[in-house]
């Protein structure tokens, strides 16, 4: 199924300790390009979230970014478990005639030691929920977008098809016009007929565009397959193909409606090379 280069996801996960919340944001590149934000603490994941991120992205200037919002007493700054220590050994010091409260203000005065950067395992597994449903939803972002990308550039071929199935009525009367105008350079002049035949001959191999038209459909259908496949980067390569065909035909059309009808397929291809830039 086609993708599209352009996508977006979001993911939420929380614990006891934090909610995690992951954006994805794409937007079209030749390869992978993936810029990670997370915190600090967060830094000993990095390596497998990339490898992971590059496996399901595959390409674009992707740009992650991993929230953490601190939860219970942590989102207040209260070290709790530290308290309770602090507490208990100054009890031990004050003896029994101090009251709980006067213990807590007491505790609550002493320098606090510096936050753990330890992360507990119902912490990682958050992040990596929270990683899974960004994942998840940045992929049906890309497919709902491919399937746009694919009706746009279906009908985009469809016209350049309707161009080339308009060619072979085109061609008799191109001939008919061909020899009507090496006729009247010749009238009044005596002339070979062989020699007239020949020359009519070469002109119309030189003017004969059956090739050109095969090569162009076979480039249609193979562009229709790879849509099918997703392949972005062959779409790419498929359209400078047709490109070449269109090119060729419109400089041996010599015929003016033809040359109407070669330009129209130059104005659907310029629309299918845009928009092949962002399929994945």
């Amino acid at each position: 199924m086609m993708r599209s280069m352009t996508g977006f996801g979001k993911g939420t996960a929380e614990c006891a300790a934090a909610r995690i919340n992951i954006e994805i944001r794409s937007l079209n590149s030749k390869g992978l390009d993936l810029s990670l934000r997370y915190p600090s603490a967060y830094r000993e994941r990095e390596m497998g979230w990339r490898k992971k991120l590059g496996e399901s992205c595959v390409r674009g200037k992707v740009e992650v970014n991993i929230h953490r919002e601190a939860l219970g007493h942590e989102a207040q700054g209260i070290q709790a478990e530290w308290l309770e220590k602090a507490m208990k050994s100054l009890q031990e010091i004050a003896g029994e005639a101090v009251s709980r409260g006067d213990l807590l203000a007491m505790a609550l005065r002493l320098p606090a030691p510096s936050v753990s950067e330890e992360i507990h395992a119902e912490e990682w597994a958050a992040i990596e929920d929270a990683m899974e449903a960004a994942l998840h939803d940045f992929d049906h972002f890309r497919l709902r977008e491919g399937e746009a990308l694919s009706l746009d550039l279906k009908a985009n071929i469809e016209a350049i098809q309707q161009g080339l199935d308009q060619v072979p009525a085109m061609e008799e009367e191109r001939v008919s016009q061909l020899k009507a105008r090496l006729q009247r350079g010749l009238e009044g002049i005596e002339h070979d007929s062989s020699r007239y035949e020949q020359e009519l001959i070469y002109y119309l191999e030189k003017l004969d565009v059956n090739e050109e038209k095969v090569r162009l459909q076979a480039h249609l259908s193979h562009f229709l397959e790879a849509m099918r496949e997703g392949q972005g980067r062959k779409l790419g390569f498929i359209s400078q193909e047709i490109g070449r065909e269109v090119n060729t035909l419109g400089s041996k059309s010599n015929h003016a409606p033809m040359q109407r009808v070669v330009v129209q397929m130059k104005e659907e291809l310029e629309k299918i090379k845009e928009q092949s830039l962002n399929v994945l």
